[in-house]
């Protein structure tokens, strides 16, 4: 059902970038993936349906500026502002020259961030509100609260074994990260408002994520977690040497669980919409050629929409999971 409506959504403007032989490929792509200025729903220029965010950027000559970005819709230049074809984002013009000025728009990934975070509260606070109604002892949770049930009781699960004793201090952190992973990994695949965002796609969202769990993992590691960085139990050859591998590797954690998740949601992302256009592609060879790809590519698509279900849960989990491993180790109390 998913990829039907994708199907659906892309189908007018790319039918007509088809038709008129203005068809590329990696320009679609990248136009569905990356960040935006507006929420667009359907349509190409005059005629597309879109909700336009507010910019707001500060110039380094007249200060603020706050306005719709459907001032900027369609290459127009507004106070001095224009949206720059080769990066996309907000630029000033000064001396005929493109300026960065200080942009802190709300665009379409700011804007799916504040939509999912709000959801992950109201499905937590709805799941309470069970909670605090019914009697846990005599009654099996419903609704809202046998779906999360399970879900936190398997982050629990996982955190008592991979923490230790004082795994309750952890567990909260841990929940939050995983359901606001897997909802926005969900939320991405959902090709209608208020999903569609590339958020877990967007490696500035991933790397917050991951520096969470440094800080979490480095603010409060044990005394022994930090003699085993820098003056760990081996031969005195290797003591000067142990630090550095030792500071590296913990480096190297946060990168790893950023570069994980990102890569895998975007990979998803890119091979659904690749195999859209291949419909798109097929358009201008005729009929036959353009219907049995058509019905290949949805049932491929519809293949892959199920996998990239369950590509968005394995990542929700594997991200708490070596948190949760991370922050154990962090926990050692030696001998």
């Amino acid at each position: 059902m998913t990829w039907l409506l994708a199907l659906l959504a892309l189908f007018l403007p790319l039918h007509l970038r088809a038709e008129e032989g203005d068809f590329a490929v990696a320009d679609v792509i990248f136009e569905h993936i990356g960040d935006a200025y507006e929420w667009h729903f359907w349509g190409e220029g005059e005629h597309a349906v879109a909700i336009y965010l507010p910019v707001i950027v500060r110039s380094r000559t007249s200060g603020w500026h706050v306005f719709s970005s459907a001032r900027l819709a369609h290459g127009d230049e507004y106070e001095g502002f224009r949206i720059s074809p080769d990066s996309g984002k907000v630029v000033e013009i000064v001396d005929g020259q493109e300026v960065k000025p200080l942009d802190i728009s709300i665009t379409k990934n700011v804007l799916a961030l504040l939509i999912s975070s709000v959801l992950l509260a109201l499905l937590v606070l709805l799941a309470a509100r069970w909670y605090r109604l019914h009697d846990v002892e005599q009654e099996a949770p419903s609704g809202i609260a046998a779906l999360l049930e399970p879900l936190v009781m398997m982050v629990h699960d996982m955190a008592r074994e991979n923490i230790g004793p004082d795994y309750k201090r952890y567990s909260p952190f841990l929940c939050t990260a995983f359901f606001f992973i897997l909802l926005n990994n969900f939320l991405g695949i959902v090709p209608f408002f208020p999903g569609g965002a590339n958020l877990t796609g967007n490696i500035a969202v991933t790397m917050v994520l991951a520096l969470c769990t440094f800080l979490t993992v480095n603010l409060f590691g044990t005394k022994h977690y930090y003699k085993e960085i820098f003056w760990p139990d081996v031969p005195a050859f290797l003591k000067p040497i142990m630090p550095i591998i030792e500071v590296f590797s913990a480096l190297v954690k946060p990168i790893s669980l950023t570069i994980r998740l990102f890569a895998n949601m975007l990979a998803g992302h890119i091979l659904i919409l690749s195999l859209v256009c291949i419909i798109f592609i097929m358009y201008k060879f005729g009929p036959v050629l353009f219907g049995s790809m058509t019905v290949i590519s949805v049932f491929f698509g519809l293949f892959m929409d199920l996998l990239e279900c369950l590509v968005a849960f394995i990542q929700a989990y594997v991200f708490t999971m070596l948190s949760s491993i991370y922050i154990g180790l962090s926990r050692e109390k030696g001998e």
